[in-house]
């Protein structure tokens, strides 16, 4: 990050001064929560709280009832791929935006639209309509307002925090994420039979006003360097690529990222595990915990996270947390005790939250401010489509070679993979802030 645009953040958001005393102790690895001290951080943060449970209501909602109205996991797939195609393509498109506009403007606009799409899922739940078209256009017209926020609410973070502070910053807003992966389903579970299923989209819909009224507190965020109109279009969507193309610790770290969901990714083998390999610990019990285990163990690293901000070897960090979570996920398929499965499942989840926060903090400080909106598109794309490729990925090799074969077959190429991208281009292993 150039000096003029730390100088920015600090006047802009009161970030404590540089030279504190070093945390001693324990406090040493406990979570590092000095950028809550920023109050326009604190704000964003907060909102985030509320809102990620909220959006894991809608989440648990939107299957149950398609499934509901037409008794058929297909459709409950072609539905997560409704939302999936809208939200790709408008997070290219959001990140270009993102970099042309004020961020606290488009992320007003982009989460009052996520709001009055939650109400339309709610008015539609309410009235009885039982039309799986409704729930899918309102499924992509969601995913699209939502690839229009991410990319602006993940850069600005770069404005409202210093530069030695993005780690910590990364690793209070990944802990938060995660922690509503576990509460935010079962919580829904608990909320149907009480209150019923339109109930949830319009708690989703309550705590997205609570996100509108912290974006509202925010400072204006416009684009730094001038105030000429800028552009986004397609042009500068593929300018946004080549960005990437011409700095490899960029590219590296998306590339990090795809080869250990993409290989590394085992979800879409939960059930038939739980149903074959740990059926005698209860299929149930067994499916929860298998699903839980990850998001588990990544609030865990997000809470012991202290460590992150003494880093100053990203490109490392990045490298070892990937090849740790395919060691831990080779361990996973090796198991055939359910709770040896789980502590796998747990460390792979700590590895994936140290790859979350350094990966992010690479992207925010590696990036100038006027392409952050365009690294934090792709990012988005890149998160949500990884995973879905080792759906189809690991169901085809789970069908062929069995699920515990093909889990660890997958551990394994994580890790030779890894180890190849660093020793053959050493940008990533180099960078350091």
């Amino acid at each position: 990050m150039d000096t003029s645009e730390s100088s920015s953040t600090e006047t802009t958001t009161g970030a404590p001064a540089a030279g504190e005393p070093p945390r001693r102790g324990w406090r040493r690895w406990a979570m590092d929560t000095r950028p809550l001290r920023i109050p326009a951080y604190r704000r964003l943060w907060s909102s985030t709280i509320v809102t990620s449970v909220g959006s894991q209501l809608t989440a648990v909602a939107v299957p149950k009832q398609i499934y509901d109205i037409t008794h058929s996991s297909a459709w409950v797939g072609y539905a997560s791929l409704a939302g999936l195609v809208p939200m790709v393509a408008f997070a290219l498109w959001g990140g270009a935006v993102a970099d042309a506009v004020d961020r606290r403007k488009l992320l007003l606009v982009t989460n009052t639209g996520i709001a009055v799409t939650s109400l339309l899922f709610w008015a539609q739940a309410v009235t009885g309509l039982d039309s799986v078209l409704v729930l899918m256009v309102l499924l992509a017209l969601q995913q699209a307002f939502f690839g229009l926020n991410a990319p602006a609410r993940s850069a600005s973070i770069a404005r409202l925090v210093p530069a030695e502070q993005l780690p910590a910053a990364n690793a209070l807003g990944s802990t938060v994420m995660q922690t509503a992966l576990v509460a935010g389903p079962l919580l829904a579970g608990a909320l149907i039979p009480v209150l019923g299923l339109p109930e949830l989209y319009l708690i989703d819909a309550l705590a997205l006003c609570v996100t509108v009224w912290a974006v509202f507190r925010l400072p204006a965020l416009p684009p730094l360097g001038g105030s000429g109109t800028r552009r986004a279009g397609l042009r500068e969507i593929a300018d946004g690529f080549r960005y990437i193309s011409r700095h490899k610790v960029l590219l590296l770290s998306f590339l990090a990222d795809i080869v250990a969901m993409v290989f590394g990714m085992p979800r879409a083998l939960f059930p038939q595990l739980a149903a074959e390999t740990y059926g005698s610990y209860g299929e149930g019990l067994a499916l929860g915990v298998l699903f839980a285990g990850i998001p588990v163990g990544a609030v865990l690293g997000g809470l012991f996270s202290g460590a992150f901000s003494r880093a100053r070897r990203h490109g490392w960090m990045v490298a070892g947390a990937v090849v740790g979570w395919g060691v831990a996920i080779a361990g996973f398929g090796l198991s055939g005790n359910l709770w040896v499965a789980v502590v796998f499942l747990a460390l792979a989840g700590v590895a994936d939250m140290v790859s979350m926060v350094f990966r992010g903090a690479i992207l925010l400080s590696a990036a100038t401010d006027e392409m952050r909106g365009r690294m934090q598109g792709v990012f988005t794309v890149v998160v949500a489509g990884g995973p879905r490729l080792a759906d189809v990925l690991h169901g085809t090799a789970g069908a062929a070679f069995g699920p515990r074969a093909a889990v660890a077959g997958g551990g394994a190429l994580v890790v030779v993979a890894m180890l190849t991208l660093v020793g053959t281009v050493p940008a990533l292993r180099r960078y350091r802030v």
